[in-house]
């Protein structure tokens, strides 16, 4: 239970980054940053990544990696119970700013160089593509977690497992609640 505990802990700013553009696009006053991060431009006659990767959803992931970092460094120091399920993670050390803008930044990569696959592969947007719809965000953010912890490979398949199982449930209740356009 405490390996499940951990990555879901962890993995947290990159989960929540993932899922930052989704709700970032409903703030009112922000479709000035609704500019596609592809700039509009093509590779092979199609769309590098499409209208739906924007530098608002950039930006909103980015900062909720690292709102969410931060929060966790400030519970890490005044929680004996998040201490005890943070591992070998040394909290106390680590730059929230530069922790969490990787794995918020890490998780949005990976998302955008799925969907540059997906175009290439003539998957409409929004279509699901399993199981790389549920691992993209995975890969890219436990590759830019690299850059300041080292993670065991236990640690890192477990936090692969589990939020490999979360995808698909957040994305439903995303559509239940409306957010989403396809429940999977």
């Amino acid at each position: 239970m405490k390996d499940i505990l951990f990555a879901l802990w962890f993995f947290l700013p990159a989960g929540l980054a993932n899922a930052a553009p989704v709700f970032a696009n409903k703030i009112p006053g922000s479709d000035w940053l609704a500019i596609p991060i592809d700039g509009g431009k093509h590779f092979r006659g199609k769309r590098i990544t499409g209208n739906h990767k924007t530098v608002r959803g950039f930006i909103a992931g980015i900062v909720m990696g690292i709102l969410v970092f931060w929060l966790q460094v400030i519970g890490f120091h005044h929680s004996a119970w998040i201490h005890s399920i943070s591992g070998s993670i040394p909290y106390n050390s680590i730059n929230p700013i530069v922790a969490g803008a990787a794995l918020g930044g890490g998780a949005l990569i990976g998302d955008a160089i799925k969907s540059f696959f997906k175009r290439q592969f003539n998957i409409k947007s929004g279509k699901t593509w399993f199981p790389f719809d549920q691992i993209d965000y995975i890969i890219g953010g436990l590759l830019a977690c690299q850059i300041f912890v080292e993670l065991s490979f236990g640690q890192i398949v477990m936090i692969g497992i589990v939020w490999f199982i979360l995808h698909p449930i957040s994305t439903f209740i995303g559509w239940l609640i409306g957010l989403k356009e396809q429940p999977f």
